[in-house]
């Protein structure tokens, strides 16, 4: 389907996928539990990070590739669940932990690797993700386009969640009551209001939910999107919404596949 020329463009976040981590944490095969060595690593990272400069912390846990989908995620899981509480045990804000990810097995052809044990030590791991403050991409803005069509996407520029949450942020308001404006002067247009994510486990479709923890994070800011236009007066009858998880990436990168757009439906 065509991909018509955007009203409104998303306001990008520096997403993790194009970060560095900053400490990585390995483990012991089949071991989720740290020595003291292995501990020491993230004491030193609280004590000397400055946590002023930093918005939020991701933190992503890794398997080797041996054994089954199922006991890695679990144990890939168990192993950010580790680092947490060492974080928090140390003093670290809770609230500036927004990821908490167990993505399985990392997975590699052992008869391609010249050195299979050192590749799968560097793969029994946990990276630490920052999310430094006002790390956002640059947004753009286009008029609204005179004739739209059925079918038409429009992307929305300045509808920003805070990582892994389905909440609106003020500037997320006041953009949609500009959006809202628009709509009441163009009552013919009924459109579909569609959730995406981007950066899951393999295994998933959708990304989890901080507050809900559910997964399903793109259904969730569709939603919000919903009934917030409907709370300014959009006719909940010219509106759907959906969740399309990952199944729709735009192919130019991470950040505009994690997107909320509307589908035009009616004109």
């Amino acid at each position: 389907m065509k991909l018509c020329s955007p009203l409104f463009l998303l306001f990008i976040y520096n997403l993790s996928a194009q970060q560095k981590p900053i400490e990585t944490i390995y483990f012991d095969f089949d071991k989720y539990t740290l020595t003291n060595q292995q501990t020491k690593v993230i004491t030193d990272f609280v004590k000397n990070i400055d946590t002023t400069k930093i918005e939020s912390i991701q933190i992503y846990g890794y398997c080797d590739d041996r054994g089954n989908d199922e006991y890695n995620y679990r144990l890939s899981y168990k192993r950010v669940i580790t680092i947490q509480e060492i974080l928090l045990v140390n003093g670290f804000n809770k609230s500036k932990i927004i990821i908490l990810e167990g993505k399985g097995r990392v997975i590699i052809k052992p008869d391609t690797v010249q050195n299979l044990h050192e590749t799968r030590s560097k793969n029994r791991r946990v990276d630490l993700i920052a999310v430094k403050k006002n790390s956002f991409g640059k947004g753009i803005h286009n008029s609204l386009k005179n004739e739209l069509k059925v079918g038409d996407k429009i992307l929305l520029e300045n509808i920003l969640f805070d990582l892994g949450s389905s909440k609106l942020t003020t500037a997320s308001k006041k953009e949609l009551d500009k959006i809202a404006a628009i709509l009441k002067s163009k009552k013919t247009i009924h459109f579909e209001i569609r959730g995406h994510v981007c950066c899951t486990p393999e295994l998933y479709t959708d990304g989890i939910d901080r507050e809900s923890r559910e997964r399903r994070l793109s259904w969730n800011r569709a939603r919000t999107v919903f009934f917030y236009l409907s709370s300014k007066r959009i006719s909940k009858s010219r509106m759907t919404y959906m969740g399309c998880g990952n199944k729709y990436p735009l192919g130019k990168g991470d950040n505009l596949d994690r997107r909320v757009e509307f589908k035009i439906t009616r004109i």
